[in-house]
């Protein structure tokens, strides 16, 4: 018969390694530290201290789990990163940016800027490639209307980072399709739901930017008050090994392989330049609203396709098509455009790796993590939340995001260790699947803003902004907005139900 005190001593144990292992993970990766090889080595100091077989947790639980991330995701990152390569190359990105500057002007310049984000990014392009275009877009509008340039950073968050990555119904980004193996559901999970919370979002982010802008000039400060010249902000961003290590954990475009290829000088005209991004939100949406539901998918319950079912991968599988027809539509319009297409394809396909292997091994560090004795602390504490679910769904994911810096890969770990679990007391409690979804991906897209994510460190270095400067607003828009509309969510969720 065990000591029930021994037991009590090797469970505070393991969990003060797991504490000692994150907090190691999380500051060495702060510091530019590659996150390959910190999680694995953080893992198995959290087994080695619980008492576990280290190598069996290297090999059976990192490894695995790591893998099942990347077969089950490795076509997202890989045609993601090479639709929005080859729309930056071909000029495509510049020319909608272009459009939206010459059709709003500097009088609407940060409404030009937030539909400008949104339009490109819900239409599937890389949230860094989308960076790297919006910052000169909005430098140009900015000065012009004498706005200070300490907004801008905020401004093309609220169009990129917020809305469009996880409430927006069908959205491709990465974040948006990770839940689907988990619940069963599609990208575009509880619609009604995702379109309010998109709206609750740009209305209180364009509300405070209008705010601050309004103050700005009662003020009398302009566009380049407290600001030097920055004109290689982009150069800086594109060679700055703390912004890669950093970004290629948060999103699925590695920023070293922005400058590969050659983007064209002359521009498509705005027609040719959105039509990808139409193709890849129609073809989504006839994949899971029409296509799936008269398709025969019997045969993936034989063991050759791994005992699985439609709902687990058609997720996965309409996205996949929606954006390879995109890519090839784009091509097809743009040839003459891209002069250097192999190049951009190979670059494309490059910028796909590092991110996801480096999300992976966040996943193999959370599934060792998950496996430990001492876990069940945790997973009691979480699901002992008040609330419900939802609430407790909602906390969980927020807290790894955050402590991560990564809404994919917190979103991954939570929902590996805590999914199944949640999608019994959805049947308990009578949710529909489609709700935790959307609820797990809005929550993965709130705390995960905080100040060493990648994609904050990335925005103000290629806007040539400090955290100083422009953080606060950053905050206000990416982090308490999004808290708002999860908050909203969640209430209407409880009471109406999934819609």
């Amino acid at each position: 018969m065990s000591d029930p005190v021994l037991s009590s001593t090797a469970l505070g144990l393991g969990l003060v390694g797991m504490l000692v292992s994150l907090g190691l993970l999380i500051w060495f990766a702060y510091r530019g530290w590659s996150v390959l090889l910190l999680a694995p080595i953080a893992a198995m100091l959290a087994a080695l201290v619980s008492g576990e077989p280290v190598l069996a947790h290297w090999t059976q639980t990192f490894m695995s789990s790591a893998a099942r991330f990347l077969a089950q995701f490795f076509p997202l990152f890989l045609l993601g990163a090479l639709f929005g390569k080859l729309m930056e190359d071909s000029g495509s990105v510049n020319a909608i940016a272009q459009f939206m500057t010459d059709k709003l002007g500097p009088r609407r310049a940060i409404l030009a800027v937030v539909i400008g984000g949104a339009v490109v990014t819900y239409g599937g392009v890389s949230l860094f490639v989308a960076f790297f275009v919006l910052a000169p877009m909005a430098q140009a509008l900015f000065r012009a209307a004498n706005i200070p340039r300490r907004l801008m950073p905020a401004a093309i968050a609220l169009g990129t980072s917020t809305f469009t990555m996880s409430a927006l119904p069908g959205t491709p980004a990465i974040q948006n399709a990770i839940p689907m193996p988990f619940f069963g559901t599609t990208p575009f999970a509880a619609p009604g739901l995702g379109v309010i919370a998109s709206v609750v979002m740009i209305g209180f982010g364009l509300w405070w930017l209008s705010r601050q802008e309004g103050a700005a000039r009662r003020a009398g400060e302009g566009f380049g008050d407290g600001f030097g010249e920055a004109p290689d902000a982009l150069a800086s961003a594109r060679e700055s090994s703390l912004v890669r290590e950093r970004a290629t954990v948060s999103q699925s475009f590695d920023p070293a392989e922005i400058e590969r290829g050659h983007v064209s000088e002359r521009l498509p005209p705005i027609g040719i330049a959105i039509a990808p991004l139409v193709v890849v939100v129609c073809a989504n949406f006839a994949m899971n609203i029409f296509v799936f539901r008269h398709y025969d998918a019997s045969y993936l319950a034989e063991a050759r396709w791994g005992g699985t079912t439609l709902s687990a991968v058609s997720g996965v599988w309409s996205v996949s098509v929606a954006l390879a027809l995109a890519v090839v539509v784009l091509i097809s319009l743009n040839g003459s455009r891209l002069g250097t297409l192999k190049e951009s394809v190979d670059a494309g396909a490059n910028a796909s790796v590092l991110p996801i292997l480096s999300v992976g091994s966040l996943v193999g560090y959370g599934a060792v993590i998950a496996a430990l004795p001492a876990f069940e602390l945790v997973r009691a504490w979480v699901l002992g939340i008040g609330g419900g679910p939802l609430v407790s769904l909602a906390v969980a994911a927020n807290l790894l995001a955050a402590l991560t810096g990564s809404a994919s890969g917190g979103l991954t770990i939570a929902l590996d260790a805590l999914g199944g679990t949640y999608l019994q007391l959805a049947a308990q409690h009578h949710i529909d699947p489609a709700l935790l979804h959307r609820v797990a991906v809005m929550s993965s897209g709130t705390l995960d803003s905080l100040p060493h994510n990648g994609a904050v460190v990335t925005l103000l270095s290629v806007c040539g902004t400090t955290h100083k400067q422009s953080y606060g607003d950053m905050l206000m828009v990416g982090v308490v907005g999004a808290l708002v509309a999860l908050a909203v969510v969640i209430v209407l969720g409880s009471f109406a139900g999934s819609f």
